[in-house]
This record gives structure tokens, sequence and C-alpha cells, in this order.
């Protein structure tokens, strides 16, 4: 059975990216524009893991982080941040809402397979 993957970003071009790379890899992929969009999807897309963006409108991937670690059914997805961000204390603020792993953009497609295939193993 595929793994299922929800990414969560509000660029059309990083979702187009990773829809490429995630269903060429096997995944099945869900996609939301932002956090708002991904914790309403999230319920259907019963997703492996996740991957999201930091910096979006409505909810950013910090909230969106949060949300998804306050439901109890949730609790053991990873969540792989992707980002532009690399900051150290945005790092720590990201694990401490609950994110799993850290990748900056532009990623790498193959880093990235390997990263989500390293968590859902």
């Amino acid at each position: 059975m595929k793994k299922k993957v929800l990414t969560v970003d509000d660029s059309r071009t990083i979702r187009n990216m990773l829809l490429v790379t995630l269903n060429n890899a096997g995944f099945e992929t869900i996609q939301a524009e932002d956090g708002v969009e991904g914790l309403e999807v999230l319920e259907d897309a019963n997703p492996d893991v996740i991957v999201t963006d930091i910096n979006m409108p409505r909810l950013d991937g910090f909230g969106f982080i949060e949300g998804v670690r306050k439901n109890e059914k949730y609790r053991a997805i990873p969540i792989l941040v992707l980002t532009t961000e690399s900051d150290a204390e945005k790092k720590n603020r990201a694990r401490q809402a609950g994110a799993t792993g850290w990748i900056v953009k532009p990623f790498d497609p193959t880093k990235l397979i390997d990263a989500i295939e390293r968590v859902t193993a």
C-alpha cells in the first residue's frame, strides 16, 4: 500500500514540485495551501507523514503543527518542516510545537524522499 503524504505550502510552485517528487517516488500525495486547509483535510487524508512550510497566510506552520498535535489521533504522525528558514530559534520553536524534522528549501528531491522514508519506517 502506498504511504500517504500531506503537503502544506502556500507556494503553487513548491506544491507542484512536491507532487511530482512524491508521486514519482510512489507516495500518494494530498495537498493543502495553508495551515487552515491542512487541518481541514487532515481527517479525510489520514496521512502517514506531513510536510509543511512555516511562512503561510491564515495559519502558519507553527500553528498548524500545534493544531495537529492537539489531536490524540495525530500525535504520532511525523511532521517534516520544509522552509526557506534556517534560523535556530525557529527550528527550536518548530520542535517544541511537535515537528519531527527540518528541511531547507530549495529541497533536494532525493534527500526529501530519504527523510520521509526514515520517519515512516
